[in-house]
């Protein structure tokens, strides 16, 4: 190949035959095939892990709301909790879903779809999410 290479410089052909171009085009149509899903996936994780941080970052603010009133009940009507710039129904906005006295239930929208929910009650708090083994949602569903 480099022999052909060398003949046409030295008969002053220049350029490439049709041929080379189609092999450059394919290698390039296979890398792309193999770079695209995951780029993808990646793109995926990075908008999980938005609601992700809404959502821990919303429980702050509602951890915050019960040192002061010893309940989680009206937390998303507090001006402390609305002010913490997570709380929506956006992607990447956190919700409260439910608030009693001793418990709480947040989901946090990721634009992949994905939902990423925390709930606290006196068992303890557990982390869930919709898509498992999706983006940022592990195969065991819990985050």
């Amino acid at each position: 190949m480099l022999r052909k290479f060398r003949e046409r410089i030295e008969e002053g052909q220049r350029g490439f035959s049709l041929i080379e171009l189609l092999v450059v085009i394919l290698i390039i149509g296979v890398l792309a095939a193999i770079a695209l899903p995951a780029f993808l996936g990646q793109r995926q994780k990075g908008q999980d892990s938005s609601a992700k941080s809404a959502a821990r970052n919303l429980v702050s603010a509602v951890e915050s709301f019960y040192v002061t009133s010893k309940t989680y009940v009206g937390a998303a009507s507090d001006n402390d909790v609305q002010k913490s710039g997570v709380l929506g129904n956006g992607n990447g906005e956190a919700s409260i879903a439910d608030a009693t006295s001793n418990g709480y239930t947040l989901i946090g929208q990721s634009a992949s779809g994905n939902r990423f929910t925390v709930t606290k009650d006196p068992g303890g708090v557990t982390r869930t999410c919709t898509t498992t083994g999706s983006g940022g949602c592990p195969n065991n569903g819990k985050w």
